[in-house]
Protein backbone atom coordinates (compact mmCIF):
# COMPACT_ATOMS: atom_id res chain seq x y z
CA UNK A 1 0.00 0.00 0.00
CA UNK A 2 1.41 3.20 -0.69
CA UNK A 3 2.37 5.72 1.64
CA UNK A 4 0.22 8.92 2.33
CA UNK A 5 1.83 11.74 -0.13
CA UNK A 6 4.02 9.49 -1.94
CA UNK A 7 3.27 9.84 -5.54
CA UNK A 8 3.49 6.01 -7.05
CA UNK A 9 5.15 6.49 -10.23
CA UNK A 10 3.42 4.92 -13.63
CA UNK A 11 6.20 3.04 -15.01
CA UNK A 12 9.31 0.94 -13.29
CA UNK A 13 12.54 2.26 -13.84
CA UNK A 14 16.08 0.56 -13.38
CA UNK A 15 16.52 -1.82 -10.60
CA UNK A 16 12.46 -2.09 -9.93
CA UNK A 17 12.19 -3.82 -13.10
CA UNK A 18 11.99 -7.71 -11.62
CA UNK A 19 11.60 -9.43 -15.06
CA UNK A 20 14.62 -11.58 -16.05
CA UNK A 21 14.62 -11.01 -19.04
CA UNK A 22 13.54 -7.71 -20.95
CA UNK A 23 13.02 -6.65 -25.15
CA UNK A 24 15.67 -3.48 -25.18
CA UNK A 25 14.03 -0.49 -27.59
CA UNK A 26 15.62 3.14 -27.99
CA UNK A 27 18.08 5.24 -30.21
CA UNK A 28 21.65 3.99 -30.08
CA UNK A 29 21.12 0.84 -29.04
CA UNK A 30 20.87 -2.89 -30.74
CA UNK A 31 16.82 -4.04 -30.55
CA UNK A 32 16.89 -7.33 -29.08
CA UNK A 33 16.32 -9.23 -26.00
CA UNK A 34 18.63 -8.86 -22.91
CA UNK A 35 18.91 -9.88 -19.66
CA UNK A 36 17.81 -7.73 -17.24
CA UNK A 37 21.05 -6.72 -15.87
CA UNK A 38 22.78 -6.10 -19.25
CA UNK A 39 20.17 -3.76 -20.11
CA UNK A 40 20.54 -1.73 -16.65
CA UNK A 41 24.27 -1.75 -17.78
CA UNK A 42 24.22 -0.70 -20.84
CA UNK A 43 21.39 1.86 -19.77
CA UNK A 44 24.29 2.80 -16.77
CA UNK A 45 27.22 3.18 -19.60
CA UNK A 46 25.10 5.89 -21.20
CA UNK A 47 24.43 7.45 -18.34
CA UNK A 48 20.72 7.42 -18.74
CA UNK A 49 17.69 5.31 -17.45
CA UNK A 50 16.21 1.94 -17.96
CA UNK A 51 12.12 2.66 -18.56
CA UNK A 52 9.26 -0.56 -18.48
CA UNK A 53 7.39 0.95 -21.13
CA UNK A 54 4.85 -2.31 -21.99
CA UNK A 55 5.12 -4.96 -18.61
CA UNK A 56 2.18 -6.92 -20.13
CA UNK A 57 4.67 -8.07 -23.42
CA UNK A 58 6.39 -11.50 -23.53
CA UNK A 59 9.76 -10.23 -22.67
CA UNK A 60 8.64 -6.43 -21.01
CA UNK A 61 9.33 -3.71 -23.19
CA UNK A 62 11.80 -1.25 -21.74
CA UNK A 63 13.45 1.56 -23.25
CA UNK A 64 17.00 3.51 -22.30
CA UNK A 65 15.98 7.55 -21.79
CA UNK A 66 15.96 10.03 -19.40
CA UNK A 67 13.58 9.54 -17.13
CA UNK A 68 12.66 12.60 -16.30
CA UNK A 69 12.62 14.02 -20.06
CA UNK A 70 10.68 10.83 -20.80
CA UNK A 71 8.01 12.12 -18.24
CA UNK A 72 7.93 15.57 -19.46
CA UNK A 73 7.30 14.30 -23.38
CA UNK A 74 4.30 12.34 -21.81
CA UNK A 75 2.78 15.62 -19.81
CA UNK A 76 3.11 17.57 -23.45
CA UNK A 77 1.25 14.90 -24.82
CA UNK A 78 -1.25 14.57 -22.96
CA UNK A 79 -1.98 18.26 -22.61
CA UNK A 80 -1.98 18.27 -26.32
CA UNK A 81 -4.31 15.48 -26.61
CA UNK A 82 -6.34 17.16 -24.40
CA UNK A 83 -6.28 20.56 -26.42
CA UNK A 84 -7.07 18.50 -29.38
CA UNK A 85 -10.26 17.62 -27.99
CA UNK A 86 -13.64 19.45 -28.92
CA UNK A 87 -16.02 20.19 -26.37
CA UNK A 88 -19.99 19.90 -27.18
CA UNK A 89 -21.95 22.48 -26.21
CA UNK A 90 -25.57 21.40 -25.96
CA UNK A 91 -27.85 25.14 -26.17
CA UNK A 92 -31.81 24.33 -25.46
CA UNK A 93 -34.37 25.68 -26.80
CA UNK A 94 -38.07 25.70 -24.91
CA UNK A 95 -41.25 26.11 -26.86
CA UNK A 96 -44.94 25.17 -25.22
CA UNK A 97 -47.47 24.01 -27.80
CA UNK A 98 -49.07 27.22 -28.57
CA UNK A 99 -46.02 29.00 -29.57
CA UNK A 100 -46.59 31.68 -32.45
CA UNK A 101 -45.13 31.99 -35.41
CA UNK A 102 -43.31 34.80 -34.51
CA UNK A 103 -41.95 33.33 -31.32
CA UNK A 104 -40.90 30.20 -33.58
CA UNK A 105 -39.40 32.42 -36.04
CA UNK A 106 -36.91 33.75 -33.59
CA UNK A 107 -35.79 30.66 -31.57
CA UNK A 108 -35.14 29.45 -35.57
CA UNK A 109 -32.61 32.50 -36.05
CA UNK A 110 -31.22 31.76 -32.78
CA UNK A 111 -31.12 27.82 -33.24
CA UNK A 112 -29.14 29.06 -36.58
CA UNK A 113 -26.52 30.93 -34.47
CA UNK A 114 -26.09 28.09 -32.03
CA UNK A 115 -25.26 25.41 -34.87
CA UNK A 116 -23.21 27.83 -37.24
CA UNK A 117 -20.89 28.19 -33.92
CA UNK A 118 -20.62 23.93 -33.73
CA UNK A 119 -23.19 23.45 -30.62
CA UNK A 120 -25.54 20.67 -30.56
CA UNK A 121 -28.92 22.11 -30.16
CA UNK A 122 -31.60 20.64 -27.89
CA UNK A 123 -35.07 22.15 -28.82
CA UNK A 124 -38.15 20.77 -26.01
CA UNK A 125 -41.91 21.50 -25.85
CA UNK A 126 -42.91 21.46 -22.18
CA UNK A 127 -45.98 20.52 -21.75
CA UNK A 128 -47.98 22.57 -18.89
CA UNK A 129 -51.00 21.37 -16.93
CA UNK A 130 -53.55 20.32 -19.28
CA UNK A 131 -51.89 21.19 -22.51
CA UNK A 132 -50.17 17.50 -22.36
CA UNK A 133 -53.16 16.50 -24.63
CA UNK A 134 -51.69 18.33 -27.72
CA UNK A 135 -48.95 15.70 -27.97
CA UNK A 136 -49.31 15.97 -31.42
CA UNK A 137 -49.23 19.89 -31.43
CA UNK A 138 -45.61 19.44 -30.10
CA UNK A 139 -44.45 17.11 -32.28
CA UNK A 140 -45.65 18.85 -35.68
CA UNK A 141 -43.79 22.07 -34.43
CA UNK A 142 -40.74 19.85 -33.20
CA UNK A 143 -40.60 18.83 -36.95
CA UNK A 144 -41.54 22.32 -38.37
CA UNK A 145 -38.23 23.34 -36.33
CA UNK A 146 -36.28 20.58 -37.53
CA UNK A 147 -37.50 21.11 -41.49
CA UNK A 148 -36.51 24.99 -40.96
CA UNK A 149 -32.94 23.96 -39.92
CA UNK A 150 -32.68 21.40 -42.20
CA UNK A 151 -29.78 23.09 -44.56
CA UNK A 152 -27.48 23.54 -41.28
CA UNK A 153 -28.33 20.51 -38.91
CA UNK A 154 -29.33 17.42 -39.07
CA UNK A 155 -31.41 15.30 -36.49
CA UNK A 156 -29.52 13.05 -34.08
CA UNK A 157 -33.01 11.84 -32.60
CA UNK A 158 -36.90 12.70 -33.47
CA UNK A 159 -39.20 13.29 -31.35
CA UNK A 160 -39.68 11.79 -28.35
CA UNK A 161 -41.96 12.38 -25.04
CA UNK A 162 -40.35 11.86 -21.82
CA UNK A 163 -42.95 13.01 -18.77
CA UNK A 164 -43.97 16.23 -19.33
CA UNK A 165 -41.36 17.74 -22.29
CA UNK A 166 -41.18 16.21 -26.00
CA UNK A 167 -37.63 16.58 -27.28
CA UNK A 168 -35.86 16.61 -30.48
CA UNK A 169 -32.09 16.55 -31.09
CA UNK A 170 -30.45 18.44 -33.50
CA UNK A 171 -26.21 18.36 -34.63
CA UNK A 172 -24.09 20.84 -37.03
CA UNK A 173 -24.25 19.35 -40.66
CA UNK A 174 -20.28 19.35 -41.15
CA UNK A 175 -18.79 21.89 -42.93
CA UNK A 176 -17.84 21.47 -46.46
Amino acid sequence: MPQRGVVEEPYKINNKILARQVRLVGENIETGVYSTEDALRIAREQNLDLVEISPKAEPPVCRIVDYSKFKYDLKKKQREMKAKTQKVVTKEIRFGPNTDDHDFEFKVKHARAFLEDGAKVKAYVHFVGRTIVFKERGEVLLLKFAQALEDVAKVEQLPKLEGKRMFLFLTPKPKK
